[in-house]
């Protein structure tokens, strides 16, 4: 398929009912505050892992199987989202979704046990895996070309702001009782949300009954979990030690993931496929999907290195190095409505430009701190990164999903979510590979621990600001792209020209 086609017969979007502007305000509204309590609870543990190493005693390395296995969960959960929220409605995808997550936490806040505590991030994961594609596909369905950079901006304010305030959050929690509050803080507010959500929310398009290829479900699987599992190793301490060495399990999962690939345009040519890659055919998303990977592998470096700096480096608490990253992604959060405003009149590339050219700056900037710098310039560098980023990925998520024909929509989102795991992996992998080399480095050339954990991190932070070049020279190739065709009449024509609805077309 080339870029603007049609799509085939057997992909035809599903109707659906149209809906006042109260109505969708409502169903996105609906869906934001849900996406944004699962959201806040995947940086809730952060400040949790030396409690949890004490209390079940285990090792850092097995405690940080809480994060990670978090990230892969999503990583395998997410590729097969593209032909699950074609498969069933609205209010089905949202129940199962709110419904594991609340498992997950319940069972999280009861552990007895570190594996079982384990099984329930897994579960947690799963849920928030399947709500993130929904918000998006469901943005993309019911809000016009016209009033998405708008809508998304506000969509970026409360994805923004849930993971900068989980570290915050979980200090708080932690310093007024167990670990376990974490969890049992969650459970009220995310029944609350299932329960006012099925009560209010409304299917969008009916669903497909299109089959699945179970070839493709372990070969995402197994392929997407390997790549993020082999990347997150790469950078660990003791990936000498490991039993398969990281730099296996990642080349197994690139040739999984080829063979997934290869897999699904073969599926395109004769039947449906898991994951449909022809998305990747239209220029303006795949040259957004390359923007927002480098961009989002330089913000997650970022992430990583600046609490290891406040705390390891200029002493400070857990406590109060949430408190100081806060500013930072309220930035991003309350700069997104504005910046999607700005996209509605001016269109992309005059925000993603400058955007991406600050973000490239402040992680060069941050390569030149060290044991002395002041907190407050790390947090005003913090407050200027995150300001870079919300004049990238708003513009970008928006641009790149609006020039698909709607029966992608559910396919681009999934292709969004599945790339920024792997890019968050190979971000975090690339930093703390290159700062563990160079404070080993520094070591043996005779600086202390903390002198040499600084120069490592300098390095990092310098690996960041190459990739954040690199953006800069991707988003120099963003353009606003045209809307996608829309039906001209309320009448659409099946493949012989008759008449077969009065009812506009509205893609799941």
């Amino acid at each position: 398929m080339t870029e603007g086609t049609m799509p085939a017969p057997h992909e035809t979007p599903t109707l659906a009912p149209a809906l006042s502007p109260a109505r969708v305000t409502a169903v996105l509204r609906i869906l934001v505050l849900s996406t944004f309590v699962v959201l806040l609870n995947e940086t809730i543990m952060v400040n949790a892992i030396p409690r949890l190493m004490r209390e079940f005693e285990v090792t850092a390395a097995a405690a940080g199987w809480l994060s990670t296995a978090f990230m892969l969960t999503m990583a395998v959960v997410i590729p097969v989202t593209g032909w699950f929220l074609q498969r069933v409605t609205t209010r089905t995808a949202f129940g199962l979704a709110m419904a594991l997550f609340l498992a997950g936490t319940a069972l999280a806040a009861a552990a007895p046990a570190f594996p079982v505590l384990l099984a329930a991030r897994v579960i947690q994961a799963s849920g928030t895996a399947v709500m993130m594609p929904l918000l998006m596909t469901t943005l993309m369905t019911l809000v016009p070309p016209h009033d998405r950079g708008r809508v998304m901006g506000n969509i970026t304010l409360v994805i923004s702001v849930a993971p900068a305030l989980g570290p915050a959050v979980s200090g708080v929690l932690l310093q007024l009782g167990s670990w376990r509050l974490l969890f049992l803080a969650v459970i009220p507010i995310a029944g609350a949300m299932a329960i006012f959500g099925r009560r209010n929310l409304v299917n969008i398009g009916e669903p497909q009954a299109a089959p699945i290829d179970w070839m493709s479900v372990p070969l995402a699987a197994v392929g997407f979990g390997a790549l993020v599992y082999g990347l997150s190793g790469l950078g660990a301490e003791n990936a000498a030690q490991a039993p398969v060495p990281p730099e296996a399990i990642t080349l197994a999962g690139v040739v999984l993931v080829g063979l997934f690939v290869w897999r699904q345009l073969a599926l395109q040519r004769s039947s449906t496929p898991l994951l449909d890659l022809r998305a990747l055919t239209f220029r303006h998303f795949s040259v957004a999907l390359g923007l927002m990977c480098l961009s989002f592998m330089a913000l997650m470096g970022a992430f990583i290195l600046l609490p290891i700096y406040l705390q390891e480096v200029c002493g400070l608490t857990s406590l109060q190095t949430g408190l100081l990253l806060i500013p930072g992604g309220l930035t991003m959060g309350l700069l997104g409505p504005q910046v999607g405003k700005l996209y509605d009149r001016l269109g992309a590339p005059r925000l993603v430009v400058p955007g991406a050219a600050l973000t490239a700056l402040c992680l060069a900037l941050f390569a030149f701190t060290g044991e002395q710098t002041s907190p407050w310039l790390v947090l005003a560098l913090h407050v200027a990164l995150s300001a870079g980023m919300a004049f990238v990925f708003t513009p970008v998520f928006t641009s790149g999903l609006s020039v698909l024909p709607p029966h992608l929509y559910p396919h681009g989102s999934a292709i969004l979510g599945s790339l920024q795991q792997v890019a968050a992996a190979a971000g975090t992998a690339l930093v703390i590979s290159v700062m563990s080399g160079r404070a080993a480095t520094a070591a043996a050339e005779g600086a202390d621990t903390t002198g040499a954990l600084a120069t490592g991190i300098r390095w990092g932070f310098g690996i960041g600001a190459g990739i954040g070049a690199l953006a800069v020279l991707v988003a120099l190739l963003i353009r606003t792209p045209p809307a996608p065709p829309q039906p001209a009449t309320s009448e659409p024509q099946a493949e012989d020209g008759t008449t077969t609805s009065k009812t506009a077309p509205t893609p799941t």
